[in-house]
């Protein structure tokens, strides 16, 4: 007998369908997967037939059963590929009627006693299945969260295979669960906030500038003068994610792994901080079958590296590409994925190998060709990707003491959310979500500058050799300035205020 399921193949991102044929015959007795499964695929007989056994199910081990995962050009990775599996034997065996439903998905792990266990990846099975028109997916209790974060499917939470045969033979129909879509959090609390950060006030309007337009930035300065504080203060003014930035951010963290069972939707924009012995892998992503990086796990939020000459020159020079285009191609011989990347770079480092130099009160030790070597760590063109460089002096003793307290990250979020709405409304229709994104084209749709912006700027331009690059990027900066002040046209003083924070290093 033929039976024939649907399963849901997730390669990086991107979900394929996946029929499951069950073909259980005469002849030779055996069971064999085939269809380029992998070795958790393989592995699967012997999970169906200790959880059809410890299930009191029976398994027809004196027949030939073999299983084809079609399309057969697709490799079949993971576990959650045993429910359909399963589901198909006990309909080829005639434990559940043989006509199982062909608008429906199944997908699950199981363990050896027939428990359905938590699988990776609902939420972009899910979508698939809405965009398919697949309405029914059965799927383990513990992602029911996940899945319901789809609206307009009917879930069918499982959490042992003798539920799925009661529901088909009738006995105990399992109540299908409605998906409710997305209900936004208000109220996140922050580690970390601006108010208890004593001085800095120009690296801070400077991450003003950069949650607001979604900017990249390098920090500068002497150890102990709040950098890192500073980076980690970060995510209590970046605006709420939409609904599209949530479903993208957690449908990559779906894929790695990454969700709670209690908590399976990610609210909070990510804030991901490498340390510095990370490899090029690491950041961005790959393994025999590739799997997201830390810039895919910073989408839509921040990618912080402290210590930034530290990394490795050749993992540095990975982040150029994402850093302009805002993906990540990972090339394997298994597969070539294509992995979201579009996060903001807060880089920290100090000035010289001793972190002195330039320091008020203590000496540097570095030789000129020592700071030299240091500064040459990060290349020409990784520098020219970044929008704003801010130098973060010493704070000074009597700033360091005071009782006031600074301006709460709250206010600042006001203003970051305002500047945000308007870049919404702005680009309403487009693929991209703040300034940063913008293209050449778009730039020269959306950002135009008087005849004293255009003759302060072809000045700059000569005066600091800018690149083509910086020049853009200058423009990108003095429109988000412009949105901060709540201002239609880009003025004068807001492309000087840009201008100082792309030439202040260079």
């Amino acid at each position: 007998m033929l039976v024939k399921t649907k399963s849901c193949a997730v390669i990086g991102l991107i979900s394929q369908l996946v029929e499951v044929e069950v073909d259980l015959g005469f002849g030779w007795t055996g069971f064999d997967i085939i269809g380029l499964p992998d070795k958790a695929v393989e592995e699967a007989k012997e999970r169906i037939k200790s959880a059809l056994a410890n299930s009191g199910l029976g398994f027809l081990d004196r027949k030939r059963l073999i299983i084809n995962l079609a399309p057969a050009d697709i490799k079949k990775i993971g576990p959650s590929y045993d429910l359909p599996m399963a589901a198909g034997i006990l309909a080829a065996t005639e434990q559940i009627p043989s006509k199982l439903p062909q608008e429906a998905l199944f997908v699950g792990e199981l363990s050896l006693n027939g428990d359905v266990r938590y699988t990776r990846g609902i939420l972009p099975i899910a979508m698939f299945a809405k965009e398919r028109g697949l309405t029914k997916i059965f799927l383990p209790s513990v992602n029911l969260k996940e899945a319901e974060l789809i609206e307009g499917l009917e879930l069918y939470p499982l959490n042992n295979l003798r539920e799925l045969v009661n529901h088909f033979c009738g006995r105990e129909i399992i109540k299908p669960y409605q998906s409710k879509g997305i209900e936004l959090e208000e109220n996140i609390d922050f580690e970390i906030d601006m108010g208890y950060i004593k001085g800095q006030e120009q690296a801070k309007r400077t991450l003003e500038i950069a949650a607001a337009g979604g900017h990249n930035v390098l920090m500068i300065g002497p150890p102990g003068t709040g950098k890192t504080l500073l980076a980690r203060a970060m995510p209590s003014i970046l605006p709420q994610m939409n609904k599209e930035e949530i479903l993208e951010v957690t449908k990559i963290y779906s894929v790695a792994g990454g969700l709670s069972q209690d908590k399976p939707l990610v609210f909070q924009r990510p804030f991901r901080a490498p340390h510095h012995t990370s490899s090029g892998i690491a950041l961005v992503g790959g393994g025999q079958f590739p799997k997201p990086g830390e810039i895919s796990l910073a989408h839509r939020g921040i990618l912080f590296l402290d210590e930034f000459s530290e990394f490795p020159s050749s993992a540095l020079e990975n982040l150029r590409q994402p850093l302009e285009d805002g993906i990540i191609v990972v090339s394997r011989a298994q597969a070539s994925v294509v992995f979201p990347a579009r996060f903001t770079l807060i880089a920290a480092q100090n000035p010289c190998p001793c972190g002195f130099y330039g320091d008020s009160e203590l000496k540097c030790i570095c030789s000129l060709g020592q700071i030299n070597k240091y500064r040459k760590k990060i290349s020409g063109p990784l520098l020219d990707r970044i929008d704003l460089y801010i130098e973060v002096p010493r704070v000074k003793t009597e700033k360091l003491t005071e009782e006031q307290v600074a301006e709460f990250s709250v206010k600042i979020r006001e203003r970051v959310q305002r500047a945000r709405d308007v870049q919404t409304k702005r680009y309403k229709g487009l693929e991209i979500f703040n300034n940063s994104e913008l293209t050449p084209r778009l730039i020269k749709k959306f950002i135009s500058l008087d005849e004293a912006g255009l003759t302060l700027l072809r000045q700059a331009i000569d005066q600091f050799r800018l690149s083509a690059r910086s020049y853009y990027r200058v423009l990108k900066v003095s429109r988000t300035i412009a949105d901060l002040a709540g201002s239609l046209e880009i003025r004068t003083n807001h492309l000087a205020e840009a201008l100082q924070y792309r030439v202040k290093n260079d």
